[in-house]
């Protein structure tokens, strides 16, 4: 048994049993594959793979237990290389980093600043993405933090912190009847074309959420991932502009007045995940110490260390 076996199904597993895109992320060829796979099932004595003539199709009962233990072997390998690093050369290394454009554009700067004071040889990957494809890359250890409002708590396999609270904010240009009402109200902005983040991105469900416990239909007429550009079209007069309250601050280069939205739709909770299991570096544990001051190195261990029923 050797680790090239237990790549080769962790990664048939991932890749829909495509044993193509497994040789290529593996750099081997897809006869390789195939081999490391069969010399596998044959050492244990029972078959992982469904199979339907040469193609895979599927795990079988056995590989469905056999899977989750191949999974702990492979973490638990990178955490002994992890924990080399760390006692080989405690302040050199990269620190990759899975996040939204929001997060990435408004919270990080200030944090990866005060990162790079105190760890000016730790190369620092940034990696923007839906808050799906964040959580994908933890889980497969492409990145060692994932940052996002939507979606990191549903991962059973990650631990995910709380780390602040937000609310979304109103912004519509200078001369916007809506400046004139005392007190906002969701029936007044459906009122008005609106634009905002896609569906997934930066707490637009809780968007959507409030509309239809309000009973209202609005009609959304853009969106996308980036704050930026949202009151970019707000600023052409597009519509009305629903973003995060940390985006609100560079409403001003584009002309634009800013409305409270706090009683209007739920606060959001932006969360740090990262995988179960995995052995964080102190680099690493200092830089979710920088993003989120109120959790512990002790907490934040325990918690990543813990079985899953007691994860956070």
């Amino acid at each position: 048994m050797n680790f090239q076996q237990l790549r080769s199904v962790r990664e048939t597993s991932r890749r829909g049993f495509n044993l193509t895109e497994v040789a290529n992320v593996l750099f081997t060829s897809q006869p390789g594959v195939s081999r490391q796979i069969r010399e596998l099932e044959e050492e244990l004595g029972v078959d992982i793979f469904e199979r339907n003539g040469k193609r895979l199709t599927g795990l079988t009962e056995p590989g469905k237990s056999i899977l989750p233990i191949i999974e702990r072997l492979l973490v638990e390998a990178e955490n002994l290389q992890r924990a080399g690093d760390e006692f080989s050369d405690q302040t050199r290394g990269t620190l990759s980093i899975a996040t939204t454009h929001t997060q990435a554009r408004y919270v990080l700067p200030q944090v990866v600043q005060q990162f790079r004071g105190s760890y000016p040889d730790v190369r620092i990957a940034l990696q923007q993405s839906s808050p799906e494809h964040i959580a994908e890359w933890v889980l497969s250890g492409k990145a060692d933090i994932g940052i996002a409002t939507e979606g990191l708590s549903q991962f059973k396999d990650l631990v995910s912190f709380a780390c602040y609270e937000w609310n979304h904010m109103i912004v519509v240009p200078e001369d916007h009847p809506l400046l004139n009402q005392h007190v906002l109200t969701l029936e007044e902005l459906a009122r008005y074309p609106l634009i905002t983040y896609d569906q997934g991105f930066t707490g637009r469900s809780h968007i959507d959420a409030a509309f239809s416990q309000a009973g209202l239909r609005p009609d959304i007429v853009l969106t996308a991932m980036d704050s930026d550009v949202i009151q970019q079209y707000v600023s052409l007069g597009l519509g009305v502009g629903i973003i995060a309250s940390m985006a609100a601050e560079s409403g001003r280069s584009f002309g634009l007045r800013t409305l409270y939205g706090k009683h209007l739709f739920t606060p959001n909770v932006t969360r740090l995940a990262v995988r179960r299991g995995t052995y964080l570096r102190t680099y690493i544990l200092d830089f979710i110490r920088a993003f989120a001051p109120s959790l512990s190195v002790d907490a934040i261990r325990e918690a990543v260390m813990a079985p899953e029923e007691n994860g956070e």
